[in-house]
């Protein structure tokens, strides 16, 4: 009996020792768990509108650019060129830059593109002067290419003519220069004369001419690289979406809405 009381003695001494050590142990911290970055997501909603028609052969009153969004105020229904000032009747030029800009002031939207918009309203001397230009495919990609104060642009739908955000085919390079009002002086490499007219497009999109270069021998400014232009990396917000682009004979048409996606 009494070896008995003995050993349940132990038995009990040796779980009452377990339970204070674990008691008194250092408790375990929790891991700390990395927050993983949720991808931002579209809600599909119509954040900003778009319309627009250019005449590329010719001097077109029915040339116009609409947008409305969810800004204050900052809306035009059909601006136009003002033949006298030369600017935007409506003040699209000026009214559509919160929708380009976030407030720190970085890229929301392709630079190209929304130039493109201005040719809207500006005289048809500018449509020449840069070489705006657009061409349907036999698969039906439209492109759309110019260069304005030295740097081209070139835009490109797919084969249903859909112009996709935020990450579709929007590009640029730096081929030349301006100073004050013009003409562009354009690198030799792009162009048989070093002006905006003559310039061939297909030297510029080859990656294979080379960058870095001078553009003539009376400036420091050089070519560049072919490069993306669409919204900042960093930019608190940007666009997403497509637009449908049209081209029926000189018509060129740009219509639909984008929706905008905080990162």
């Amino acid at each position: 009996m009494n070896k008995k009381i003995s050993v349940m003695t132990i038995l009990i001494t040796l779980i009452l020792i377990s339970i204070i050590f674990t008691g008194c142990g250092k408790k375990e911290e929790p891991v700390a768990q990395t927050p993983v970055a949720k991808a931002a997501v579209s809600d599909g909603s119509e954040d900003l509108k778009i319309s627009y028609q250019l005449n590329l052969a010719k001097e077109d009153t029915e040339n116009f650019f609409t947008f409305a969004g969810n800004i204050r105020y900052m809306a035009v229904e059909k601006d136009h060129a003002d033949m006298v000032s030369g600017a935007s009747a409506l003040g699209s030029t000026h009214l559509f830059q919160p929708y380009r800009y976030d407030v720190e002031g970085k890229n929301t939207i392709s630079g190209g593109l929304r130039g493109t918009f201005l040719f809207g309203v500006t005289p048809y001397s500018q449509i020449v002067g840069d070489n705006f230009n657009a061409s349907k495919a036999s698969d039906g990609t439209i492109t759309i290419q110019y260069a304005h104060r030295g740097t081209a642009y070139r835009i490109m739908t797919d084969a249903s003519g859909k112009l996709s955000f935020p990450n579709g085919s929007f590009e640029q390079r730096a081929i030349g220069y301006i100073v004050g009002g013009g003409p562009q002086v354009i690198s030799k490499d792009f162009s048989t004369d070093g002006t905006a007219a003559t310039v061939d497009w297909t030297k510029v999109w080859d990656s294979k001419v080379a960058g870095g270069k001078l553009v003539d021998e009376t400036s420091t400014k050089k070519t560049g690289d072919i490069g993306k232009d669409i919204a900042a990396a960093d930019s608190m917000y940007y666009w997403d979406g497509t637009l449908d682009v049209a081209l029926t004979g000189d018509i060129l048409t740009i219509n639909g809405a984008l929706t905008a996606v905080t990162r």
